[in-house]
């Protein structure tokens, strides 16, 4: 954007305490006075151009120093962001290769279009909320084990927003509600996974396992969603609160439930 220069009126930038100035001095003085003025303008113009020509110049050196592998994780990042702020409908192919510095040949060349970018997309962040959450579960009484699974999720999404923004959203018309449905499946079966084994040393059978796996993600998901862009309360005493409730439920709540140390030592 110009930067506009105004040039000063004469009276503003020059005044004759004698007065004695002929007029044609007096012209002389508004002369350099404009001309300075318009260097100023031009310089300003100048960098402006610069700038541009820097980025330009950048983008053209990502293109020819990333390699592929790293042009495609680049492409990756961008459509999260994007995905992200707009949904699926609203991104174009156009803007994402615009974003990244690339051309759309370049987008369809590793995703074969805008939906094989989202379908990436999904599994990426699926697979990393996964395995945030199974490689935080370790050893542990069951309480402990909650507490460090809940912990990691919103774990997750503290440092991952734009991915989380992006799981939460619709899948694209195109594929129905198919594509979304069974990524919370995946979540739920994979949770469920981890959980039964915990759920039948309690005594409970293991077809419950799926509906008490359907209760905690979706516990945690509902409330990250609100989370995710207030940040308040802090994660773990958010946490220590979710599992408040999934353990003791509403008749055992207590006032000012805290995480295990070892548990909160983990982040």
């Amino acid at each position: 954007m110009t930067t506009d220069v105004r040039t000063p009126d004469i009276d503003e930038q020059f005044v004759d305490p004698t007065g004695e100035l002929t007029k044609a001095e007096r012209k002389a003085v508004e002369r350099a006075l404009k001309a300075e003025a318009k260097a100023r303008d031009e310089a300003a113009k100048a960098r402006e151009r610069a700038g541009r020509a820097a980025i330009e110049a950048d983008r053209v050196a990502r293109r020819v120093r990333m390699s592929s592998s790293e042009r495609r994780e680049q492409l990756i990042d961008v459509g999260v962001h994007l995905f992200a702020e707009k949904g699926y409908e609203a991104v174009s192919v156009e803007e994402i290769a615009a974003v990244a510095g690339v051309s759309k040949p370049v987008v369809y060349e590793h995703f074969g279009g805008k939906e094989g970018l989202h379908a990436v997309v999904l599994e990426r962040e699926t697979q990393a909320l996964l395995g945030t959450v199974i490689s935080s579960l370790g050893h542990g009484d069951a309480h402990v084990l909650l507490e460090r699974a809940v912990l990691a999720f919103l774990t997750y999404v503290d440092e991952h927003p734009d991915g989380f923004r992006v799981l939460l959203r619709d899948a694209p018309s195109s594929q129905g509600t198919g594509a979304y449905s069974g990524m919370v499946r995946e979540i739920v079966a994979k949770t469920a996974d981890v959980m039964t084994p915990r759920l039948t040393s309690a005594g409970l059978p293991k077809r419950v396992a799926q509906a008490y796996a359907r209760g905690l993600v979706g516990m945690v998901a509902f409330v990250a969603q609100s989370w995710v862009d207030d940040r308040r309360p802090g994660k773990d005493e958010l946490a220590a609160h979710v599992v408040n409730l999934a353990w003791n439920g509403l008749g055992g709540l207590v006032g000012s439930p805290v995480l295990e140390p070892a548990v909160a030592e983990i982040e």
